[in-house]
């Protein structure tokens, strides 16, 4: 069992973070561990909330975590009117607050946060120890994309109470157990009008995610690029990775390792969070220590884009 019991959870600090542009961000971070440090980036319309059970059995591994939530997404800062959503800020913020930790941090990514990682330690090799990619290639199903936006797309205006998002996210993920409402504080937020609404910023659909398989090609660059340790972990039910997605990925990065998760969809950590963080640990165990990295790293561990 990989969970720790509620009587010895970790201790989280939550705070309050510059990234890049001077974006706020929300972030909730562990004390200092004897293996370094991991770093979580959520996926698409997720919080840094989605990563607690993983992040409380690093913590107990020894790891110090740090999970954020993206700019727009949950408590951190959405981008002002006059200026747009684009995947060169979010990794911006990756490699400003990634350059800012003491050694290079093992990125742990899902989803939108797994492609924007890719693109950080292209532009900057070394900025990781190693990634661990979730449910995400630098090619995907489009379909699965169209199907989860029309999901997350689908209430305008909210809902009417938390019971009522709870029954429409139970009957998209009926394979999942019920949310309960204290989960549901962390994906929605309560607006003037007594409406609960996602706790992500609307204008992400148009500006960010639709029409995103333009970037796939530049995705499969990057990827070639990356020369860090890489697990990819996939969901066997996942409606974005498939059999010839994974196959392309691993030749673009022949290091790679791939574990599929059999009984998982596209919310690997969600689905079966003992199964994914047993996998994590796993790998995690057999990398090079923290510090081992750090004095073999062939380019200096800095910071950018904090312009």
């Amino acid at each position: 069992m990989v969970t720790p019991s509620s009587s010895t959870l970790p201790h989280f600090d939550d705070e309050r973070l510059t990234g890049a542009h001077d974006a706020v961000l929300a972030a909730t971070r562990s004390p200092p561990g004897r293996r370094g440090t991991v770093m979580f980036a959520h996926g698409f319309g997720q919080t840094r909330h989605a990563w607690n059970a993983t992040a409380s059995a690093l913590v107990e591994a020894g790891y110090q975590t740090l999970a954020y939530d993206a700019r727009g997404h949950g408590d951190s800062d959405w981008n002002p009117a006059d200026l747009a959503y684009h995947g060169e800020q979010f990794a911006d913020d990756l490699i400003v607050l990634a350059g800012e930790q003491p050694q290079p941090p093992i990125l742990i990514a899902a989803s939108m946060g797994g492609l924007f990682g890719l693109l950080a330690e292209s532009r900057w090799p070394g900025l990781f120890s190693a990634m661990v990619l979730v449910d995400i290639t630098p090619r995907w199903d489009t379909a699965g994309v169209e199907k989860i936006l029309m999901f997350m797309t689908a209430h305008p205006d909210g809902f009417a109470s938390l019971s009522q998002a709870a029954d429409v996210i139970s009957a998209y993920v009926p394979h999942r157990p019920r949310k309960s409402e204290d989960s549901l504080r962390a994906l929605l937020r309560e607006d003037g009008h007594g409406r609960w609404r996602w706790h992500w910023d609307p204008r992400l659909v148009a500006e960010l995610a639709r029409d995103s398989e333009q970037h796939q090609d530049a995705l499969a660059d990057a990827a070639r690029q990356v020369k860090c340790p890489l697990l990819l972990v996939s969901g066997g039910r996942s409606t974005l990775v498939t059999p010839q997605t994974v196959a392309e990925f691993l030749a673009l990065v022949p290091h790679a390792r791939h574990v599929q998760l059999p009984e998982a969809t596209h919310m690997v950590a969600g689905d079966d969070n003992n199964a994914f963080t047993a996998t994590v640990l796993d790998y995690l165990d057999v990398l090079p220590s923290a510090s081992a990295v750090a004095s073999s790293a062939i380019t200096e561990h800095v910071t950018g884009a904090r312009s």
